[in-house]
């Protein structure tokens, strides 16, 4: 009979898309992924950071706004949208909070996609803002995958 206690080592960790796919809060997301052809790039060495918005903050979006991103044609924006969401390396939480300390409130992250993520700290969770001044705040920090760390949030952030 197996030891069901063992701690898991981080070879028997899914990666961030398999994690993703075991959660039901994040089948709009998977979609998405799958939509956007990222399928391979978020399964890859990494590792990655990714801020994984819920179905609850895809539904947030205008009505219509997912149906029309997960079309073929608008693959591209899908893909920019998606890889906003992602920050090359591993940052957990602690991490996060500690950079934003150390830089008066503040800290500033480059996304995969290329445009930039303000962090700050309210009521002690980590808040997020968009290109847009739009905000998002981390509803479930790391959430461990082989090739990076998920931090679930309840808004979509955009780049523009």
């Amino acid at each position: 009979m197996e030891n069901t206690n063992q701690t898991k080592t981080e070879q028997d960790t899914p990666n961030i898309v398999g994690v993703a796919a075991g959660n039901d809060a994040f089948t709009t997301l998977v979609a998405a992924v799958k939509a956007a052809g990222l399928v391979d790039t978020l399964s890859g060495q990494g590792p990655f950071t990714v801020f994984a918005p819920t179905n609850d903050a895809f539904d947030k979006l205008p009505n219509g706004t997912v149906e029309s991103l997960l079309k073929p044609e608008s693959k591209d924006k899908l893909t920019a949208v998606l890889t906003y969401h992602v920050v090359a390396g591993k940052f957990e939480a602690a991490a996060v909070m500690d950079a934003i300390e150390k830089h008066d409130g503040k800290f500033t992250v480059d996304t995969v996609q290329g445009g930039k993520i303000d962090l700050s700290l309210k009521d002690g969770k980590v808040i997020l803002t968009d290109a847009n001044k739009g905000t998002s705040t981390v509803v479930i920090a790391d959430v461990a995958a082989s090739n990076g760390v998920i931090h679930a949030i309840d808004t979509v952030v955009m780049s523009n």
